[in-house]
């Protein structure tokens, strides 16, 4: 059977090794792509500048693609629905600094997380807040030209964008094409989502995949197969859509101590789920 998807790891579960490693590792194990996670010590602001032309090069030498680039941004250190001016423009710069690299490293694409409004705060002001840096960001992305990534999380990361729905509305609102979605399918499965239906939602709008499991309480970012996530319904909407995209595993810290092993049971689990 010819297989339809590519097959990727975020760098994040090499948490304990350079990007270096991690590029080199995962080619070694047949992955197609490599997600770069930007927190330390994995191209966090301007901490590797001077190496992204050669880690660049190691990719294309090594025959692995760069599909996405995941500014650390759960949290800390950037809030881009704050009411806190001073915090959201540093957050914006934030985010600049993370494309800048993105398109250093050859990435198509950087995912874009909505961030919690304080539970004291208005949430209508951070949603409004949220949808004018979405709006400065594609004004900072002419210099890039890059595809960003809006990723709804769940109740214990966001309370602003959920669901593919709420995603999709932000979007409808938004009317910019530089704009699409990150579908994480652990996300999904924590709000509840049918995974088929959620899939055809998205595709409206170009798209990429998260995959991790959970046992739909929390986000535990698991190996595929840990958890009660039906892998076999969330193919059936990448079917029923033709999406023919990376697939990318984002594993937990629990694995960070052993990575390449979790990371070749991932592509073995990836090769057995989707062909």
């Amino acid at each position: 059977m010819k297989r339809q998807f590519r097959y990727a790891q975020s760098s994040a579960v090499y948490f304990n090794y350079s990007l270096r490693y991690a590029i080199e590792n995962l080619a070694d194990l047949g992955y197609d792509g490599i997600e770069v996670w930007g927190g330390r010590p994995h191209a966090y602001r301007d901490d590797l500048l001077d190496e992204l032309k050669d880690l660049r090069d190691l990719t294309e030498r090594r025959g692995i693609q760069v599909c996405n680039f995941i500014p650390a941004q759960f949290r800390y250190p950037s809030l881009l629905c704050s009411d806190n001016e001073r915090i959201r423009k540093d957050s914006i710069e934030y985010i600049r600094l993370a494309m800048r690299n993105a398109r250093a490293l050859g990435s198509p694409s950087v995912s874009l997380c909505p961030g919690m409004v304080p539970w004291d705060r208005d949430l209508e002001t951070g949603r409004r807040q949220l949808m004018k840096s979405f709006r400065e960001l594609a004004e900072l992305n002419r210099d890039y030209g890059l595809q960003l990534l809006i990723e709804p999380a769940h109740r214990f990361e966001t309370n602003l964008i959920l669901t593919i729905e709420d995603c999709v509305k932000a979007l409808d609102e938004l009317a910019d094409p530089s704009f699409g979605i990150l579908l994480d399918v652990g996300h999904c499965h924590v709000n509840g989502e049918d995974l088929a239906e959620a899939v055809k939602l998205a595709a409206r709008y170009p798209l990429h995949i998260h995959l991790d499991d959970n046992m739909g309480d929390a986000d535990a970012h698991l190996d595929l197969g840990e958890g009660t996530i039906d892998f076999r319904r969330f193919r059936e909407g990448l079917e029923a859509v033709g999406y023919s995209g990376f697939l990318s595993i984002e594993l937990g810290t629990r694995y960070i101590m052993e990575p390449e092993k979790a990371c070749r049971s991932g592509l073995e689990k990836l090769r057995r789920l989707f062909g």
